[in-house]
């Protein structure tokens, strides 16, 4: 079992670990249904969820998503090299290592001292194949070798908005380059009416990648309230079907827009580059309430 800073098992009813760090304020809220699982929560924004003793389950709608993502890139079972930027509570790295034994993946997480608060209270299987880096994920991403990658994620934020830097084509360069030729680029972005910012996200991926999907809520797509949109790209044809299955069939169904359909959504908006590139909308002060 996990420990407390005090050295004692975690029990039910444990209360929350709170903690400053680079980000802000971060706080480990414990699960009252589920014995050893966990939210992160920084200033007040949910981040993460972790169960340490099923970290296959996936709890927040966009990770559900990304897991659908993660467990079509490859036959299931098989090994994966993965990046993920942006760690959190290293959910997703967690659900690889738990889905794929004997993959090896790479965590890119600016904020240090959450790294250390997430390795202390909700420490990691020491059979993962896990390395964690503290640095700035597109600096972090230049460090990865050439067509090292099977998967990339990108799931940051900062203040609950994705940095200028990661929405530019240059830096869908930098993932390209990482990536194995056929190898997939998932991204969490997030985003409210008018969907300015997630039309251009979707213009800026089209300009670096043949096939594009995109898994949403269609509320949020519809653009009737602020929520989260897993965009998925590669060059070779997405399991369309199977992702639309998928999403379809969880707790909150999502709904897939791929081909002419996410084309015609976009209405036109044009690829980002890193001069004209600024960070995500920040969400309404209602969305965490």
């Amino acid at each position: 079992m996990g420990k407390s800073r005090s050295g004692r098992s975690r029990q039910a009813g444990e209360q929350a670990v709170v903690e400053n760090v680079d980000g802000g304020l971060a706080e480990l809220i414990p699960d009252r249904e589920r014995r050893r699982a966990w939210t992160l929560v920084i200033d007040g924004a949910p981040q993460s969820h972790v169960d340490l003793d099923d970290p296959a389950y996936l709890s927040f709608e966009y990770q559900r998503r990304l897991g659908h993502v993660i467990d079509l890139t490859a036959p299931a079972g098989r090994p994966l090299q993965a990046v993920h930027l942006g760690g959190g509570a290293l959910t997703l790295a967690r659900y690889v290592a738990a889905t794929r034994p004997r993959s090896t993946q790479q965590v890119v997480e600016r904020d240090a001292a959450l790294v250390r608060l997430v390795r202390r209270e909700l420490p990691l299987d020491p059979n993962a194949r896990i390395r964690v880096r503290s640095a700035d994920a597109r600096a972090g991403l230049a460090k990865v070798p050439d067509g090292w990658a099977d998967l990339v994620v990108s799931d940051v934020f900062s203040g609950a908005r994705t940095p200028a830097h990661l929405t530019s084509t240059e830096f869908l360069d930098e993932v390209r380059r990482a990536l194995k030729p056929g190898g997939v680029y998932a991204a969490n972005l997030a985003d409210g009416p008018p969907l300015a910012h997630l039309r251009g996200q979707i213009a800026t991926a089209a300009a670096r990648f043949a096939e594009l999907a995109l898994v949403a809520d269609p509320t949020v797509l519809r653009g009737k309230r602020f929520g989260n949109a897993v965009l998925v790209a590669c060059d070779h044809p997405l399991p369309v079907a199977e992702l639309t299955r998928r999403a379809a069939s969880d707790p909150h169904p999502g709904r897939v827009e791929h081909g002419r359909a996410l084309t015609d959504f976009t209405g036109g908006a044009l690829p980002v580059t890193d001069l004209a590139a600024v960070a995500s909308p920040a969400p309404p002060p209602s969305v965490f309430r």
